[in-house]
């Protein structure tokens, strides 16, 4: 079974569990946002590589009973790396920006009436994307955007994370595990070869508002 099977299975899952839930505890509605630190892991994963970035989106927080919710999102997400490079020509830094819409599904679970766990999987489109370089000859600097079909559309993963909830926001922490190669195989004068061959990993630190 793929991936994307799994996914649209479990979401079949979670209608069918909320279509049964009877729970007291009020459903939350809301915007959230954060910092995401990305990072394309390939065979050889540097920690220099992480990209700095947001995601902005919404959610909907559904109890199915006073310790266990199903929380599901839509957040514009950006993804990607960038490399830092010294040679005896030029000194500088690309990087490599990908932008998705990411739909996580997620089972929350309550230790405390302020502290969770969350985990579950999560799927995501490729908008669009653009490679910069910035170094210290001008000569070199350009920002151009990606030709999106080079790549693979749809990214899918797991999330896990750590919250932290008050009556009105939340706090957390995050981690997307990408289970999809980034780049899609090309030929080139009879050399195969995939560009980026690697997968999306982020790490986010998130703010959401319920409106509520």
């Amino acid at each position: 079974m793929s991936f994307f099977k799994f996914f649209f299975s479990f979401l079949i899952f979670i209608i069918y569990v909320l279509s049964h839930a009877q729970s007291e505890v009020k459903p939350k509605f809301g915007f959230k946002a954060g910092v995401n630190l990305s990072n394309v892991n390939t065979k050889t994963p540097d920690e220099e590589n992480i990209l700095t970035g947001y995601h902005v989106g919404v959610f909907g927080k559904i109890p199915i009973n006073e310790v266990i919710a199903i929380q599901m999102e839509a957040v514009y997400t950006t993804k990607g790396a960038k490399l830092t490079y010294h040679n005896s020509v030029v000194d500088g830094t690309a990087k490599f920006n990908l932008n998705y819409i990411e739909v996580p599904i997620l089972l929350v679970v309550n230790f405390t009436p302020h502290i969770n766990i969350h985990v579950g999987p999560y799927v995501a489109y490729l908008t669009d994307g653009k490679v910069t370089n910035e170094g210290d000859v001008t000569l070199f600097d350009f920002e151009n955007n990606i030709d999106t079909d080079h790549y693979n559309k749809w990214d899918a993963g797991i999330i896990t994370g750590l919250g932290v909830d008050f009556d009105a926001f939340s706090l957390g922490v995050r981690y997307n595990y990408g289970l999809t190669v980034v780049g899609k195989e090309d030929t080139y004068n009879a050399w195969t070869y995939t560009f980026p061959d690697g997968k999306n990993n982020v790490l986010s630190l998130y703010l959401s508002l319920a409106l509520n």
